[in-house]
């Protein structure tokens, strides 16, 4: 998929939460295509998750699936710990899982609304990492990555704002997190996508807000989630980014040029 060879990536234990579709299923290619086992979370997404599992298999790499709610704790937490049991290490987390949930005005947030949209995208990131960093330590170091987004930003609109600033929220614990584990040889920094052509917008934007997005990108065209890959697999390798710590890398075809 992505015709780079990262011969360091192999045999790597990275977990990837949201893994079944859009982004995250594009990188569960990506490394197990490196040579990398991919623990391969899901939570509702169940037959899109196995087809991906089924699709790395056949192509004679490694997935193992993993099914928790990680916007509990627990479930955060269980994430890891499956990945733990199948592979015995940890090399990577990539922090991909997260939504818009619902879009609502800052007017009509409630505080199911809040609790629903900074659970999966906020509490989701600081839980997952915290578990990981015991058995990252003990690899001897390794990576975290964490999906945020264009949102985190420039705002949002259209009902967007909460869940953009649970996005700038990840930002900065980016930061602070990369402080606090580099010392330890983990490595933390994060992606932040543009308007990426996934489920998510499926989901969540009509076409009129995706043309209207459109006429802001200079590229000229909405991204893929094989447009993300690249920036990951660089931020995962040591070889290619070891002196890069708590950078958001945006990747949004100059949408937002900070």
């Amino acid at each position: 998929m992505t015709g780079m060879r990262l011969p360091e990536l192999k045999g790597k234990a990275v977990l990837i939460t949201g893994a079944s579709t859009g982004i995250g299923a594009a990188l569960a290619h990506a490394f197990a295509e490196q040579g990398a086992r991919v623990g391969l979370h899901y939570n509702a997404s169940e037959d899109a998750a196995k087809a991906v599992a089924y699709e790395i298999g056949a192509a004679g790499g490694e997935a193992v699936l993993i099914r928790a709610d990680v916007s509990t704790g627990a479930g955060a937490r269980a994430a890891v710990e499956g990945a733990l049991a199948a592979f015995g290490r940890l090399d990577g987390l990539i922090n991909n899982a997260g939504g818009m949930v619902r879009r609502v005005t800052y007017a009509d947030v409630s505080e199911q609304d809040y609790d629903d949209i900074m659970d999966l995208n906020a509490r989701s990131v600081i839980v997952a990492s915290q578990a990981a960093v015991a058995p990252l330590k003990a690899a001897g170091g390794g990576f975290i990555i964490n999906t945020t987004s264009v949102a985190a930003r420039n705002g949002a609109s259209g009902g967007a704002g909460l869940y953009g600033s649970s996005k700038a929220f990840v930002h900065n614990v980016t930061r602070g997190m990369a402080k606090e584990l580099i010392p330890f040889g983990i490595r933390v920094n994060a992606v932040a996508p543009g308007v990426i052509s996934t489920p998510f917008h499926e989901r969540y934007s009509t076409q009129a807000q995706l043309t209207a997005q459109l006429a802001t990108i200079p590229a000229g065209r909405l991204g893929v989630a094989e447009d993300c890959v690249g920036a990951y697999l660089f931020l995962a390798c040591a070889s290619l980014s070891g002196y890069v710590i708590g950078q958001v890398i945006e990747v949004n075809g100059g949408q937002l040029m900070p």
